[in-house]
């Protein structure tokens, strides 16, 4: 049976992180620009974003290793940047998990773990490392050194020795990259529900969106060195705020578009937006001109043209998912200023290249974003 971790069992849904107006700036480029979210006890967020957006500067800020910023870093009340002072790292009660799992070559797994609880008795050191090793699957590996582990068990000494000294946050840098794909899935959904039971606050950074629907109770999207949008991970993909988010998560394929009074117009036919939706539209309409449908796979509806004069996309490529076949397809009347280059498809029916296909979408509340 798991234990909950003493240093948490008194704040269960108090707000363990606080970040305001956070601005970073290191040899005069901006790095992140009025970073602002909370957290909750027990939640675990995950940052995605491209390269480069200031996800790991953004865990570094946090955990105290950057020191140059504007704003405030509050962490289970206590304030870790203020305008007027900065806690030291080791007193902000942060654990870190790197990529690479730094863990130290010529120590044992017993000795990594016990790294950060020097300052505990020598017998509560060891009762501490026990647990630990119970927790995380490795017992009867403690005499072992790192190179004789295998890159998971790797990852669990990291852990171990991270949330040992039980710490009120915990950072994790791309902390599933180097785990065998076969493995991750798995991996992912021990530590989620290890995390849960010890009621740990956790912030991970990652490039794979999948990670974080697995994994996190909270998404941030960011992009240059901002925050596009915060929230669940099942609410930003049924609702992302902007064609970047949506663009960045994949969350389906894109259909040129214009709006008009009560309709939207595509490649693909006319649209009739519900009667909800027209003030959305007409304030979307004088945002800008270029407009962009998004369109999720389960809104789309085909069937093979039985007459070639019937059809309006026809399949460019084939791949095969786990949903079925994946298609792309491309309008066939390329010359229409609303022709669509890729539309992407699953479906269990059998289609060859070039088949031509009538292609329709089901109603539904519509996603149309400017793309500036």
């Amino acid at each position: 049976m798991l234990e909950t971790n003493p240093s948490n069992a008194d704040i269960t849904g108090a707000k363990v992180l606080s970040v305001s107006q956070l601005n970073v700036t290191l040899a005069g480029q901006a790095i992140l620009r009025d970073i602002a979210f909370e957290l909750n006890a027990g939640e675990i967020l995950g940052l995605v974003g491209p390269s480069g957006c200031g996800k790991t500067t953004l865990l570094n800020t946090i955990a105290g290793f950057i020191a140059q910023q504007r704003g405030s870093i509050s962490i289970a009340g206590k304030a870790a940047i203020h305008p007027d002072n900065m806690l030291a790292p080791e007193k902000r009660q942060v654990g870190m998990i790197f990529q690479d799992y730094a863990l130290f070559p010529h120590l044992t797994v017993e000795q990594n773990i016990a790294f950060g609880l020097s300052t505990l008795p020598k017998a509560e050191q060891a009762e501490r490392v026990n647990h630990m090793l119970a927790l995380l699957a490795l017992s009867g590996f403690n005499q072992r050194y790192p190179h004789e582990l295998s890159g998971g068990q790797q990852q669990r000494v990291a852990i171990a020795r991270a949330i040992a000294p039980q710490p009120k946050l915990l950072l994790l840098d791309e902390p599933f990259s180097n785990i065998d794909a076969r493995l991750r899935q798995s991996l992912m959904l021990e530590l989620r529900q290890l995390f849960k039971q010890l009621q740990i606050t956790a912030i991970f950074v990652t490039h794979n969106k999948d990670e974080v629907f697995t994994f996190a109770d909270k998404m941030a999207v960011m992009a240059q060195g901002e925050i596009l949008q915060f929230g669940s991970p099942a609410d930003i993909c049924q609702a992302p705020n902007s064609y970047h988010v949506a663009d960045f998560l994949q969350l389906g394929s894109w259909l040129p578009c214009e709006v008009n009074g009560e309709n939207l117009v595509s490649a693909l036919g006319e649209h009739q937006y519900s009667d909800e939706q027209v003030m959305q539209f007409k304030q979307l309409k004088q945002a800008g001109s270029s407009y962009q449908l998004l369109v999720k796979p389960n809104h789309i509806e085909f069937v093979k043209a039985d007459r070639v004069q019937h059809a309006n996309m026809e399949v460019v490529h084939i791949g095969v998912a786990e949903q079925g076949f994946h298609y792309h397809l491309q309008s066939i009347a390329q010359s229409n200023p609303l022709a669509i280059s890729q539309l992407s498809i699953y479906s269990e029916q059998a289609l060859v290249l070039q088949d031509k296909l009538q292609v329709s979408i089901k109603p539904h509340p519509y996603l149309v974003f400017t793309t500036d």
